[in-house]
């Protein structure tokens, strides 16, 4: 089968959301994943938010992951609240650290907790306190495809880890074949995406490889940037999901939302359970549940179980964090900052994001992030 490729590496900065009739959402490199995430939650939850004494602009910028989820929220928040403007840029996990340790943004989104160093370079910003990670949203790192005459795909971690690592170059390949004994592969090459920009979903994909593979993967699992050579690149998901749904053969990664808005195939991951597992926001959970509290004090960074092996947990999993000082916040931005947080981590917040495709909060989490946003100062 000859491979079909649209000759184009891009990123797309689609259109951004209006919101309320007074707000545009302008987000510089921004990902958009070409589909809705409308319905219900959109609106039913806004007489219920409490806009407190929040007013003004809040700049946030991070996690192209939760763009989705906080398109939502945003919708919702400014529907109840006129008086406020959010404008959230998705530019990748590390542009979201790096302006907020910069004082550019109110708070940054994160699929990956604050390192050290970056906690003491938040205390430049937060005068009496330090940058703390909040969690706020979880879901699948989806494995889409893109593979004509195959709708079904199941793969492990080794096998993952050598494609993506560029030893496993054919789709008919004895590795993959043994792992899907009725599908028909051909022969076709495969061309695997990742991301350019760094990014917490690319380090959340490579902890799942180093730790369920790590004879296979033995990169440095705490890089937000993509470690292997080989390969193609593409910025932000929405780069990764348009090539990999333009081009046959392909795979990439990315947030289950993009792949269900561009119709792509995903793989379902061999964990050693009795059945492979399915890339869906309830198995995600499942894993996300066990997850453990690191962080100390009102720190709520998260350790996560990616070598699981529990019937009907999808591993390969990200949480992404909202960013925000302990104390020292900035007292303009400080009243929408905790307003905006306490709707996101409230129940009305959390039961929006199953319908685009994200993952609720652990009840447990949940609770304990409730009593930490009102503290903020």
């Amino acid at each position: 089968m000859k491979l079909q490729r649209k000759n184009r590496l891009r990123a797309t900065a689609l259109g951004a959301l209006a919101v309320s009739g007074a707000l545009v959402l302008t987000a510089c490199g921004s990902d958009d994943n070409s589909g809705s995430t409308g319905g219900s939650g959109e609106t039913k939850a806004a007489s219920n938010i409490k806009c407190d004494d929040a007013k003004g602009q809040l700049r946030a910028a991070g996690s192209t992951a939760q763009k989705n989820a906080i398109d939502l929220w945003v919708k919702n928040f400014q529907a109840a609240c006129e008086g406020v403007e959010i404008n959230y840029q998705a530019i990748g996990s590390g542009g979201g650290i790096t302006n907020f340790t910069q004082g550019r943004v109110a708070f940054a989104g994160s699929d990956s907790a604050l390192k050290p160093e970056e906690v003491a370079e938040s205390k430049k910003i937060c005068k009496t306190g330090q940058g703390i990670n909040l969690p706020m949203v979880g879901g699948p790192v989806a494995i889409g495809y893109n593979l004509e005459g195959v709708d079904d795909l199941v793969l492990d971690a080794k096998t993952l880890a050598q494609i993506f690592d560029s030893k496993i170059t054919k789709w008919n390949d004895k590795a993959i074949a043994k792992l899907n004994p009725d599908a028909k592969l051909p022969s076709t090459s495969i061309q695997a995406f990742h991301r350019s920009d760094e990014s917490g979903t690319t380090q959340n994909l490579g902890k799942y490889l180093n730790t369920a593979a790590a004879s296979d993967w033995k990169y440095d699992p705490k890089s937000k940037s993509w470690p292997a050579k080989g390969g193609q690149a593409a910025n932000g998901s929405s780069g990764v999901v348009s090539n990999v749904k333009d081009t046959n053969g392909a795979i990439g990664y990315f947030e289950l939302s993009y792949a269900t808005a561009n119709k792509l195939n995903t793989v379902k991951i061999n964990t050693g359970a009795a059945a492979p597992v399915e890339a869906t926001t309830e198995n995600a959970s499942k894993a996300i549940a066990a997850a453990k509290v690191t962080g100390k004090g009102k720190d709520m960074a998260l350790s996560l179980d990616y070598a699981t092996k529990a019937e009907g947990a999808y591993p390969i999993v990200l949480v992404t964090y909202e960013i925000a000082c302990d104390k020292g916040n900035n007292p303009e931005t400080l009243p929408a900052l905790k307003a905006f947080l306490n709707y996101t981590v409230s129940e009305d917040g959390q039961k929006v994001l199953a319908d685009a495709d994200y993952a609720p909060l652990p009840a447990e989490i949940a609770a304990k992030v409730r009593e930490i946003v009102p503290t903020l100062s």
